[in-house]
């Protein structure tokens, strides 16, 4: 499947100023989790989105938009949770409701995207996000992360306490690898199906 033709759009701390869409889906995750590393990656661009080694450096509600005419459906790259260096606790509290207006007040979102690291697992910080959401009745999938870094002898391991952790079948979580490409088709795919859209 070609990539998904995405370009960044704009970046805000209230979604209200931002362009509205017919459709769009937001990633969230852990600090470090690989959001922008996985838009660049089913974008198939390197710069699209600015990665960092250093937690917490996405601090914006970030939209990118499929580039067609007209431009209705989106992508946002969503501030991540947990640590975040050389942040004050008052802004990562900041952080937090702008996150939560969004996911709660944004009419166009069509899913959210909940990346785990697939290396850690969900941690605390994931199930309480997940826990949120489902309590709120947002719809969700999980995606998991960094496939690769994972050994080959403790992955079917992996899979299974991943997925529990998450309270979901093996099969409802979608693994990924942004260095080996593993499943990426499948999650631009997904995408277009979450935006509905169809190739």
């Amino acid at each position: 499947m070609r990539p998904l033709d995405l370009q960044f759009s704009q970046s805000a701390t209230d979604h209200r100023t931002l362009p509205e869409l017919e459709s769009e889906i937001a990633i969230v995750g852990r600090s470090n989790v690989g959001k922008s590393t996985l838009i660049n990656s089913i974008a198939n661009r390197k710069r699209l989105a600015h990665t960092s080694k250093t937690p917490g450096r996405t601090q914006l509600l970030n939209l990118f938009v499929l580039n067609e005419n007209p431009i209705t459906r989106g992508v946002m790259d969503l501030p991540g949770y947990g640590y975040a260096a050389g942040a004050s606790k008052k802004a990562q509290a900041s952080w937090q409701r702008m996150i939560e207006d969004y996911l709660l007040e944004r009419e166009s979102l069509t899913m959210v995207m909940v990346l785990v690291d697939g290396l850690v697992g969900p941690t605390a910080l994931d199930k309480g996000m997940l826990a949120w959401l489902r309590s709120n009745g947002l719809p969700h999938s999980v995606v998991a992360t960094k496939h690769d870094k994972v050994k080959s002898s403790k992955r079917q391991k992996r899979k299974k306490e991943l997925a529990e952790g998450c309270d979901l079948e093996p099969g409802d979580v979608l693994w990924v690898s942004a260095s080996s490409g593993l499943n990426i088709d499948r999650l631009r795919s997904s995408t277009l199906t979450w935006l509905s859209l169809s190739e």
